[in-house]
């Protein structure tokens, strides 16, 4: 299977091409600013041309063709979303955050996403509908962030949260059977993309208790399952 780096948008079809605004270019630097790109970039504005879907390279392009963390950030949003109640999509989750940790881990200075993910459809009203949903939180996390402990977010501590994310992606594969489970690693991997991408040691540190957490938890059901 192919990889490629994320390419420059392109307007998919039913998508008109349009002019990057200065916000549209703006740097994803917290949670609001990510959904402000993602509204941008799935044209959040209402329109007779919208399409009824948007591809994968769409909203990852959304998070920059350079940064691993907006791209773990947007990646672990969509694994704690109402999205996942579609039959099969936990796993597909979880394995695109396979793909894409695993590359952090290794050091690799780009993430580089499989074409077929990047060609997956997601159905744009529930994308809306999960971005209007986040910003109210959105604006509440925002004013907690700030650059703090910022070696954290660096290699080699960089490698290091880069395999949590890849065992948190392979825990989510048993805890998928178990309803609302799954949510526990993905918000560990929204707290590893936050703090990548704000340089915040301390959600950093805050997603490495949460992915403990997710440990335990896979423990636990395992105990009450098997033993």
């Amino acid at each position: 299977m192919s990889s490629t780096e994320l390419p420059a948008a392109a307007p998919g079809p039913g998508r008109p091409a349009r002019t990057r605004t200065k916000r549209q270019r703006r740097e994803v630097q917290n949670l609001t600013s990510l959904l402000d790109s993602l509204c941008a970039e799935v044209d959040c504005g209402q329109g007779p041309d919208a399409p009824a879907s948007v591809a994968v390279v769409n909203i990852l392009q959304a998070t920059g063709r350079r940064s691993f963390g907006p791209l773990l950030l947007v990646i672990g949003l969509f694994a704690v979303s109402p999205l996942t109640a579609v039959p099969g999509m936990t796993w597909a989750s979880a394995a695109i955050t396979f793909l894409v940790a695993i590359q952090l881990a290794f050091g690799l200075q780009h993430p580089l996403v499989p074409r077929k993910v990047l060609q997956m459809k997601i159905g744009r009203d529930g994308l809306l509908a999960a971005i209007n949903a986040l910003r109210p939180t959105a604006r509440v996390v925002d004013r907690f962030l700030k650059p703090r402990l910022t070696w954290l977010a660096f290699p080699p501590f960089a490698n290091l949260i880069g395999l949590l994310c890849v065992a948190a992606a392979l825990i989510t594969i048993p805890l998928g059977l178990v309803p609302l489970a799954p949510v526990v690693p993905g918000l560990a991997i929204v707290l590893f993309g936050l703090g990548l991408t704000a340089k915040d040691g301390l959600l950093l540190a805050l997603g490495a208790a949460t992915f403990g957490g997710a440990i335990w938890l896979l423990v636990h059901l395992g105990l009450r399952i098997f033993g």
